[in-house]
């Protein structure tokens, strides 16, 4: 199986493209400048305590104040208020908490009130991205993911994954960790961490504790709303949480993308730095891994899944429901429990890549065709469960109702991703009228005739339509060829399927866009 990440570089940022056999599992958007990231450390200022909902809301810079519940302050977040204010006042204090002396753990059943008070400064990590008209959820259980294990200050505990079965692997890794770990500090030791030798779980602890002290030394000169820790960038922190002996390549369209991924990569995993590539073709990166033609056929309301049935996605403020449908399928009455089946099992498969996909989280219900046979159900079951065994969310599957419905939560950490689509015309901008599409052609021919006469543009490329390329460039003596026969110049001719079908751009020698 072939595992490969695709960046490309935008002028907001960059878009990531996980492939597993060529398809998308994974798609993530980034843009430069975004707040309030998963894993981001800020020193918060105490808006509003609210007894009632045992909760506070904190004030981070965001437009609306973040949310913080009792149960999310941590039991040691007496230590966590003490350690902040000793470094906001003192000059000398150490990121080391060895020495730190630790606050009695505060009782699980005990009230917001008797923790914050109204302007208190807190140090607070945001667990949940704005969604909708919700602010940041917050959590005063710090907590710094590295690529093996997850530091964890003010604790001392040491646990591993549940993923990790192994008993005396198990046994390894708590003595291994038990021992290389400073006081003061927690640890959890992530799946990944399976057979790891010491150094390179010293390795990743020495890098964890590294960012604790610089965000200590942020912090000591910090005010309110400043962020202390920061998240890597998407790109990065998916390498940290997937990269894996499986993977072929991870190919990046920009240089400055490039050398950062790459330093990144020689960091955490120095054997894995030549599989670090920088795509310099003219073809679009997306173009050139099919990866934009899939997102368009992926996003849509309707997906269609192998054998010929299809998926119906809704999405509400309260869940999503997928209806799962057999299409052409024949549902002939002797057949119909089989055929119900190898669709439900089809459609299992593709809906759990959907949710990987679209970062959907919450609850959703999925409505199967309904089958007779409880074994048959539980064939289904079992099916979903292997498929979303590799999703890095935490989710909760419960077997088929009496209805043929299947209850999954999915944990929701950012909003769901949307693509649009479906295409508003260029020409008519959604009025449903456009000037006759057969005279496309003549527009464009118009419009070298300018620049190649006019402008006297020394190299000219031609974005269209992957439609309109074939009628510009197939045959013989095609319209390109006739171009260059009378201006002496080749036209560089490029295919998007990102653009409408009656849509083009020009772009000059140095690669910048002609307007029009």
């Amino acid at each position: 199986m072939s595992v490969e990440l695709v960046i490309n570089s935008t002028q907001n940022g960059c878009r990531i493209a996980l492939l597993k056999n060529k398809q998308i599992v994974e798609y993530h958007q980034e843009e430069d400048g975004a707040q309030f990231n998963v894993g981001d450390v800020y020193l918060g200022n105490v808006r509003k305590v609210v007894p009632g909902l045992n909760a506070a809301f904190i004030d981070i810079g965001y437009e609306k104040d973040a949310f913080l519940h009792y149960l999310d302050l941590g039991p040691q977040v007496q230590s966590l208020n003490k350690f902040t204010k000793f470094a906001l006042t003192r000059k000398n204090t150490s990121a080391k908490l060895g020495k730190f002396r630790m606050e009695p753990d505060i009782d699980k059943f005990g009230k917001i009130n008797q923790v914050l008070t109204k302007n208190q400064k807190i140090l607070v990590q945001v667990v949940k991205e704005p969604i909708s008209t919700k602010g940041p959820r917050l959590s005063c259980e710090l907590s710094l993911a590295g690529r093996f294990l997850v530091l964890v200050p003010f604790s001392d505990v040491v646990s591993v994954s549940k993923k990790i079965t192994d008993s005396n692997e198990r046994k390894r890794l708590l003595r291994l960790v038990s021992s290389i770990k400073p006081e003061g500090f927690g640890v959890i030791i992530r799946t990944v961490a399976n057979t790891k030798d010491v150094k390179e779980l010293d390795k990743d602890l020495r890098n964890l504790v590294d960012i604790w002290e610089k965000g200590i030394r942020t912090l000591k000169t910090a005010k309110a709303r400043d962020k202390v820790i920061g998240e890597m960038n998407r790109a990065n922190s998916i390498l940290r949480d997937v990269l894996s002996e499986s993977f072929d390549s991870i190919t990046v369209d920009d240089k400055s993308l490039h050398s950062e991924i790459s330093q990144y990569v020689q960091k955490i995993a120095p054997d894995k730095e030549k599989l670090v590539k920088l795509y310099n073709s003219k073809v679009k990166i997306f173009e050139q891994y099919n990866v934009e033609k899939q997102l368009k056929s992926l996003f849509g309301q309707s997906v269609s899944i192998a054998g010929g049935g299809y998926l119906i996605i809704e999405h509400t403020e309260a869940l999503h429901v997928i209806d799962v449908n057999s299409g052409n399928k024949s549902n002939a009455e002797d057949n119909q429990e089989a055929t119900a089946l190898k669709v439900n099992l089809e459609a299992a498969k593709e809906i759990a890549r959907q949710l990987r996909l679209r970062d959907m989280g919450g609850i959703i219900v999925i409505d199967f065709i309904d089958m007779r046979r409880s074994e048959n159900k539980r064939q289904v079951f079992d099916k979903m469960k292997e498929e979303m065994k590799d999703d890095r969310s935490k989710f909760t599957i419960l077997p088929l109702s009496k209805f043929g419905l299947m209850q999954i939560t999915r944990q929701r950490v950012r909003p769901e991703l949307n693509i649009k689509t479906k295409e508003v015309c260029p020409t008519c901008d959604g009025t449903g009228k456009i000037s006759a599409s057969i005279l496309v052609g003549d527009q464009i021919e118009s419009y070298v005739n300018h620049f190649m006469t006019k402008q006297n543009e020394k190299k000219l490329t031609l974005a269209v339509h992957p439609f309109l390329y074939a009628y510009f460039t197939k045959g013989i003596y095609s319209r390109r060829v006739q171009w260059f026969m009378k201006y002496f110049r080749w036209i560089n001719i490029i295919e998007d399927s990102s653009l409408a079908i009656t849509e083009y751009h020009f772009h000059n020698s140095a690669g910048d866009l002609i307007e029009l």
